[in-house]
C-alpha cells in the first residue's frame, strides 16, 4: 500500500508539473485592440481602420475597442467603414469618448456594443453636399435607410436613428421636437437602448467588458496614414489644386525653373500621394495624370491642337478619377482655374510680365527704325527737287530726276508723260510727286 501511495503522489507530482510547463494548459489570455477614430470621417480613417481590423483577425483578438471622437465627415468613408466592422468576425465596441456626431454615429451604431462617458454625446445626423448644404432627396433617403439598417442590425429601435437625420421625426422627450435633429446624451442613449452602459473611464469600461487582465494592444496611425487623412480633408483639397495652379502660372511667367514650379509640382504630388495612401484611387490616375502631362508638353512642338486638347483632357480626367466626389471635384477646381486666371490677369495688366515659357517659342523680336533698321534706303535728298514724267504718272510711273530714272507716284492725280514734277514728299522707297504749274515752268 506504501508503495502505490507514494506512486499516486509522484504521479501528482508529474501532473503538477507538467501543467505549468505546457503551453496552453493555462487559461488563454484575452487580446484587446485599442483603435481611436479621431477627428473628420474621410477615406483616409477608412484605410487606417481596414488596417487595424485585418491586424486584430490576423492576431485573433477578442476585441476591438474604438474610441470615438469626432464631427462627423464623408457619408462614403463613413458607409465603408461601418461595413468593414459589419463584416469583423471579432467583436466591437464603440466608446464615444466625447462626441460622435453625424458620420462618427453611424459608425457608432454599426459596432456590436456602445458605451459612453457622461459628458457624451451621440447624433445630429444629417447629410449634406460639399457645399455644406442639405443634400437632394436621393442621398437623404439612402442616409436614412442606412442610419435604420444600423440600428436595426444590433436590435437597436430605428426611430432614434432616424429621428438623428430626419429633423420631420417628433421625440420632444429628448429634445428632439419637429424641425430639430436628435442628439442624444449618455443617459438618453442608454434609456434608449442606444448604449449598453456610461462609463467614467478606460478603467470602468474594461471592467464591465471583463478585459482589465487582457493583452490591451493599441493601434496607432503611422505618418503617411496622418499625412494621407489630411491630405484628402475636402477643404484641403482645393488649397492643394489652387496651389499647384498658381505655382505653375507663376513659373510660366519667371525665367528657368525655380521656386513657383516646385511648388506648382510638390501640390500635385501631395494630392495623389494622399489619395493612394488612402486607398481611394490606384495607380491609374497617376498614370493617366503623367501621360496628360507628356500630351501637353507634346503640343508646343507639334502642330494641329489635338493633341493639346487631349493632353489636357487626361489631366482633368486623371483628377476626377482620382476624387471619386465628381461635385467635389468640379467646385475645386474651378477655385484653382479661377486663382489661377486671376494671377495671370495680376501678372499682364499689372505688373506688365508676359510667360516666359512662350517666349522661346513666339518670335517677338522686331526690325524697328529705332534701332537702325530700314526696309529701303530713304531718298530725302529728292525732296523738293525737280524733273519730268517719263511715263503717264495713274498715279504711279516712271520720272526722270536729277538724270536718275525714279519710281514715283503722285498725290492722287493723273500727270501725263513729258510734264514737270516736282518731289514732295519722299518715305523709304515711295518718292511722291506733285505738277508743277505752267506759270512756274
Amino acid at each position: 500500500m506504501k508503495i502505490w501511495r507514494g506512486l499516486s503522489v509522484l504521479l501528482f507530482g508529474l501532473l503538477l508539473m507538467v501543467s505549468f510547463l505546457v503551453p496552453g494548459a493555462s487559461a488563454k489570455e484575452k487580446i484587446v485592440y485599442q483603435v481611436p477614430i479621431q477627428e473628420t470621417v474621410e477615406k483616409g480613417l477608412a484605410a487606417f481602420l481596414h488596417r487595424a481590423l485585418s491586424i486584430a483577425e490576423e492576431n485573433n483578438a477578442d476585441l476591438v475597442i474604438f474610441e470615438v471622437n469626432t464631427p462627423g465627415g464623408a457619408v462614403d468613408a463613413a458607409g465603408e467603414i461601418a461595413k468593414l466592422l459589419s463584416n469583423s468576425s471579432v467583436k466591437t465596441v464603440a466608446y464615444v469618448n466625447n462626441r460622435a456626431l453625424s458620420a462618427g454615429a453611424y459608425i457608432s451604431l454599426s459596432a456590436d456594443e456602445i458605451y459612453m462617458v457622461p459628458s457624451a454625446t451621440m447624433g445630429s445626423a444629417a447629410v449634406i453636399d460639399s457645399s455644406g448644404n442639405a443634400a437632394g432627396k436621393k442621398a437623404e433617403s439612402y442616409w436614412l435607410a442606412a442610419m435604420k439598417t444600423a440600428a436595426e442590425q444590433n436590435g437597436r429601435d430605428p426611430i432614434y436613428a432616424q429621428a438623428m437625420a430626419d429633423e420631420d421625426i417628433d421625440l420632444p422627450k429628448y429634445g428632439a421636437e419637429k424641425g430639430k435633429l436628435l442628439t442624444l446624451t449618455a443617459d438618453q442613449a442608454k434609456k434608449a437602448g442606444y448604449s449598453e452602459g456610461t462609463v467614467s473611464g478606460k478603467a470602468e469600461l474594461y471592467s464591465i467588458l471583463g478585459v482589465e487582465d487582457a493583452d490591451i494592444r493599441t493601434i496607432e496611425e503611422s505618418f503617411p496614414e496622418k499625412l494621407a487623412r489630411f491630405l484628402t480633408n475636402p477643404f484641403v483639397i482645393p488649397i492643394l489644386l489652387t496651389i499647384a495652379g498658381i505655382g505653375i502660372v507663376v513659373e510660366l511667367f519667371s525665367p528657368g525653373f525655380g521656386i513657383p514650379g516646385f511648388i506648382g509640382i510638390t501640390g500635385l504630388v501631395l494630392f495623389f500621394y494622399g489619395h493612394l495612401v488612402a486607398g481611394i484611387t490606384g495607380y491609374e490616375s497617376l498614370a493617366l495624370f503623367i501621360l496628360g502631362v507628356i500630351l501637353v508638353l507634346l503640343e508646343f512642338f507639334l502642330p494641329g491642337g489635338i493633341i493639346g486638347v487631349l493632353g489636357f483632357s487626361a489631366i482633368i480626367g486623371s483628377l476626377f478619377l482620382a476624387s471619386e466626389d465628381p461635385v467635389h471635384m468640379t467646385i475645386s477646381l474651378l477655385i484653382a482655374i479661377t486663382a489661377s486666371i486671376l494671377v495671370s490677369i495680376l501678372f499682364v495688366k499689372v505688373l506688365g510680365k508676359k510667360m516666359n515659357f512662350f517666349r522661346k517659342m513666339i518670335l517677338t523680336d522686331a526690325t524697328k527704325t529705332e534701332q537702325g533698321y530700314v526696309s529701303s534706303p530713304n531718298r530725302l535728298e529728292l525732296l523738293g527737287v525737280e524733273g519730268k514724267a517719263m511715263t503717264d504718272l495713274r498715279p504711279s510711273g516712271t520720272a526722270l530726276i536729277n538724270d536718275e530714272r525714279v519710281d514715283v507716284v503722285t498725290e492722287g492725280s493723273f500727270i501725263s508723260k513729258g510734264t514737270s514734277i516736282k518731289v514732295v514728299k519722299a518715305e523709304g522707297s515711295r518718292v511722291v510727286v506733285r505738277q508743277i504749274p505752267e506759270s512756274n515752268q
